[in-house]
């Protein structure tokens, strides 16, 4: 096995973004099929709006048996003010019904119990799960050490200089994923994951970017980057 190659930043990164968010972890649950349906409901939504609409949910069904048992329509009306709650709705709906065939019941403990690759690779036969919301599963609820690329991190990596993307319009594909994984010691991924989310969301924007204010800009090639220059009044802790 080809041993990897870790870019000369990446712990001087870690530990710049550690200082400055803490590991937030973004309100992640710890029970793998908790953490899915709430990936389900934070779909093209903000985040206030898809934590309030996955309370809803567990109020209206306490048990996975119930929302299981419920027809799609049912589904849909407790988390309709996060928006397509009518796919969504189907999408959980599909999920709990290959994991009760799967399990016997509305469960993915079993997957405790699996080799990261095992695991992985069930969550991504589930319909519409695919590698970036099996890895958050896997990270946040089963404490895997593996590297979740959302747009955030895969912003932040390029503008790094750390990967390049393979496809033409330049969005992350699966192997990319993979790639950027195999650049992040596994001891890392988890603190990297969180932070670079807080980033993404603060400071490394899509279009003009604060580099100004950036805790990393001094590791960053910057490639891509709108020169724009643009103040940003940070929120000062009380």
């Amino acid at each position: 096995m080809v041993s990897p190659k870790y870019p000369s930043s990446v712990g001087k990164v870690v530990a710049a973004l550690k200082t400055r968010y803490r590991d937030f972890n973004h309100y992640n649950l710890k029970n793998p099929l908790d953490e899915l349906l709430f990936i389900i409901c934070s779909t093209k939504t903000g985040e206030a709006s898809y934590r309030s609409t996955f309370r809803s949910l567990k109020r209206t069904f306490p048990t996975y048996l119930q929302i299981a048992e419920a027809p799609a329509e049912y589904i849909a009306r407790p988390i309709v003010s996060g928006g397509l709650s009518n796919q969504k709705a189907k999408a959980i709906r599909n999920l709990l019904d290959v994991i009760i065939a799967k399990f016997g019941e509305p469960t993915l403990n079993p997957l405790r119990k699996m080799r990261d690759e095992e695991a992985e690779a069930f969550l991504l036969s589930l319909p519409g799960v695919g590698k970036k919301v099996a890895r958050c599963v896997l990270m946040y609820s089963l404490d895997r050490q593996v590297f979740p690329v959302d747009t955030h991190c895969w912003r932040i990596a390029r503008r790094l200089g750390w990967v390049r993307p393979t496809q033409k319009d330049k969005h992350c594909a699966p192997r990319d994923m993979d790639r950027l994984q195999f650049k992040i010691p596994p001891t890392l991924r988890y603190s990297l994951h969180v932070n670079m989310i807080s980033l993404g969301r603060e400071i490394c924007t899509p279009s003009a970017p604060h580099c100004d204010v950036c805790p990393i800009s001094a590791f960053c090639s910057k490639i891509g980057v709108n020169r724009t220059k643009k103040k940003l009044r940070l929120k000062i802790a009380r």
